[in-house]
């Protein structure tokens, strides 16, 4: 039987949104309060749902303590409290929530237990604005 598990966890990260292909006028067209000089920061809520055969001798799609741990090293640890366009996974994008999500889910891809596969990825950037990964190819599956 295949099930889901999804888990939530917070990080503060600071971005200026600014791409330097871009003048500062078109920057400041594009985005706006966001491409202020000394950036600005968010409290993000990241959602990960995890699947895979329920086991037999736990019950469990996952050890939490186990998705705890793969958070901690590859996601938390790197940009909790971190100005994201420092991080060199945005020396050639601008940090923008869509691409903070990418990378989580990339940084999760191929870390996540044996026995579970990476459904989502889910980052609330504000009360109003989120953004989800699925990962290459899932529009075309579904």
């Amino acid at each position: 039987m295949k099930a889901c598990f999804g888990r939530r966890y917070t990080l503060s990260a600071s971005h200026r949104l600014h791409s330097g292909a871009l003048t500062s006028e078109q920057n400041r067209s594009v985005y706006g309060k966001c491409s202020n000089p000394h950036g600005h920061g968010h409290n993000y809520v990241l959602e990960v749902l995890v699947s895979g055969a329920v086991a037999e001798d736990t019950g469990m799609v996952i050890n939490l303590v186990d998705l705890d741990a793969v958070m901690r090293t590859q996601v938390l640890g790197r940009f909790d409290h971190a100005n994201l366009n420092l991080d060199p996974l945005f020396t050639s994008q601008v940090p923008t929530t869509e691409n903070l999500c990418k990378a989580v889910f990339v940084l999760l891809r191929d870390s996540v237990p044996a026995g579970a596969a990476l459904e989502y990825v889910r980052v609330e950037e504000t009360e109003n604005n989120f953004f989800q990964y699925f990962g290459e190819g899932a529009a075309e599956a579904a």
